[in-house]
């Protein structure tokens, strides 16, 4: 964790980002109730890729140094290497059978681990991702790590002065943060977490030499064994909760509509409810 002033040393900027399967072509199986895998593609979450981007724009502004870290199976290695692409400096894999079958909780305990072992000024996570929409593992990082947090952050408000200054006590963010009624505009000194929506800022395309030059890049994998982590809080045993279902939408019969004074739709609402046994 940094605390010292930005002078003589470069902004460190830490990515998670999660490779998820590309929901427009979900299926589920009608008899088991589950995800069918097979044949989806997988993609970055979207959320990640448009706090990615918001990472790479600080460091074509400021200098930052750039790290991703995800967990997942070896195959999420495609992602950093399209974040490689992208421009970033290091990718972080963490993968280990240990890891299987996390819930948030145990996911944010993992991440926490292999962050506590980085340096960083700032965090950034998606919102949520596309798989789960819980929009859990930011904040619990955040509280893990005892940081400070940002949600449903839309970018650096250009409408700023100085976006990004340096104080002699660290570095303070002016930040743009959505909500249901408009927009704040906040200032959190580092360290902090941010979590990102997909709007925030429009991802880039990869080069043609970015591409090249990301399978020649060295990637970083940790696994169990490297992380300071208790196994008790990580995994399917470190999940307190499980997803017993999951099914589609249904389409529901056409409702009526009933035209009649507010003391006759009292009671007509009365009568439906004890018809369904709710009353």
């Amino acid at each position: 964790m940094l605390k010292a002033p930005l002078k003589n040393r470069k902004m460190k900027i830490i990515v998670c980002i999660k490779q998820v399967p590309d929901t427009t072509e979900i299926k589920l199986d009608p008899v088991k109730g589950t995800l069918i895998r097979e044949g989806v593609p997988s993609i970055m979450n979207p959320d990640d890729k448009g706090g990615l981007e918001l990472a790479l724009q600080l460091k074509e502004r400021h200098g930052a140094e750039v790290t991703v870290v995800t967990m997942g199976p070896p195959q999420a290695e495609a992602i950093l290497r399209e974040a490689f692409a992208m421009g970033v400096d290091r990718a972080i894999l963490l993968s280990d059978r240990k890891f299987a079958g996390a819930d948030t909780l145990a996911t944010s305990n993992t991440l926490a681990g292999a962050l506590r072992k980085l340096e960083y000024d700032l965090i950034i996570t998606g919102r949520q991702a596309i798989d789960g929409d819980t929009a859990q593992v930011g904040p619990q990082i955040a509280e893990l790590l005892d940081l400070p947090q940002v949600t449903y952050v839309e970018g650096i408000s250009p409408a700023q002065a100085m976006p990004l200054a340096s104080t002699p006590e660290g570095i303070v963010f002016s930040v743009k943060k959505a909500t249901e009624e408009g927009y704040e505009h906040l200032e959190v000194a580092a360290p902090c977490l941010m979590t990102v929506l997909s709007s925030a800022e429009k991802p880039r395309y990869m080069s043609v030499r970015g591409i090249v030059e990301a399978f020649d890049k060295p990637m970083t994998m940790w696994g169990f064994d490297d992380l300071d982590v208790d196994e008790s809080r990580i995994g399917l045993n470190g999940s307190p909760t499980r997803v017993a279902r999951s099914f589609g939408k249904t389409m529901k019969s056409a409702g009526s509509v009933h035209e009649v004074e507010p003391e006759q739709a009292v009671e007509l609402i009365i009568n439906k409810l004890r018809e369904k046994y709710i009353l």
